[in-house]
């Protein structure tokens, strides 16, 4: 049965994911620390509300994925010397949905334990007492989560227990998306505007990865939640054809655009360059294209994030 390989497993936890059942996972986002030592917030709170010390950064599918995005900060086989079927959680009798949120409260709390601040005075005691009840998990640490069989089932198990759930797809298994239960927000990750790029930055399993991510643009407007096109964005590499990504934009209808440089860090290490790395005043730059392309508008950018947010509708 293919579970998580021991040595991966070891290497995950060394990286500090902790391991929750026998294919999810949860580890610290950084903003989770900077909300509650420095008072800061990710730009996801700026953007949409969610607030960053009661997000859960979490997967259902840790090394799971049909594809090998350069930019990716996860562990790859290639990077580490290791062998997995990357689909390989499909052929599996998977955990349940409770089990894993379980799991998910289980594993925050324990991160949180170590901000306590009765030894650490920099922790805010109100925010610290807030954060061990989340209210917000964010399915997007790594992997697909559209692999996992019964993710509808987690999605409106975490909602029925009163939180809200961002979800993101690479859009290679449309057949699921087509029936997924409706999270909070829907994201779409298109990491290029043709199909050339396309092989060259997302390096699908699937031979027909960017005919299958076109079908779940098309899907996105059959939703009724906010649904978003996250573009990650690497120097060199993707950054390039704007007209291609706002073919996609308008394909897909979507009510938000997150135009985002990809960041040098975690497994990135392996296939990037630190000058891969855009900086903000390029990403706005491509930013202002996109919305002069799709009549969409620039509702908002978080500097530090090296990210821009785009919008159907003016606000």
């Amino acid at each position: 049965m293919p579970i998580i390989p021991g040595d991966v497993k070891r290497l995950l936890v060394k990286q500090k994911y902790h391991i929750v059942g026998a294919h999810s996972a949860v580890k610290k986002c950084r903003w989770l620390h900077k909300s509650l030592v420095e008072n800061k917030s990710c730009y996801k709170e700026k953007f949409y509300g969610i607030r960053s010390h009661r997000c859960v950064q979490c997967t259902p599918s840790v090394i799971w994925c049909p594809n090998y995005c350069v930019y990716c900060w996860r562990v790859m086989p290639q990077d580490v010397g290791f062998t997995w079927d990357p689909l390989g959680i499909k052929s599996i009798t998977v955990d349940d949905p409770e089990t894993i949120f379980e799991g998910f409260i289980r594993e925050q709390r324990r991160i949180l334990s170590g901000y306590n601040p009765e030894g650490n005075s920099k922790v805010d005691r109100v925010k610290w007492l807030e954060a061990q009840e989340p209210k917000h998990f964010a399915i997007s640490l790594s992997g697909e989560p559209l692999l996992y069989s019964r993710i509808s089932e987690l999605v409106d198990y975490i909602k029925n227990k009163g939180n809200t759930v961002f979800l993101v797809t690479n859009g290679q298994e449309p057949d699921k998306l087509a029936d997924l239960t409706e999270p909070s927000q829907l994201y779409v990750s298109v990491s290029a505007p043709d199909e050339r790029v396309y092989a060259k930055t997302c390096r699908p399993t699937y031979s027909d990865g960017w005919r299958r991510l076109q079908r779940s643009l098309e899907l996105l407007s059959t939703f009724k939640c906010p649904t978003v096109l996250r573009l990650t964005l690497v120097r060199d590499v993707n950054m390039v054809n704007p007209q291609g990504y706002a073919e996609s934009i308008l394909k897909s209808n979507c009510d938000y655009v997150e135009v985002k440089a990809a960041m040098f860090v975690g497994g990135s290490l392996f296939r990037m360059r630190f000058e891969n790395m855009p900086r903000h005043s390029e990403i706005k730059e491509f930013a202002e294209i996109l919305a002069n392309l799709t009549g969409y508008y620039i509702a908002d950018e978080v500097l530090n994030s090296r990210v821009v947010l785009l919008s159907k509708r003016r606000k």
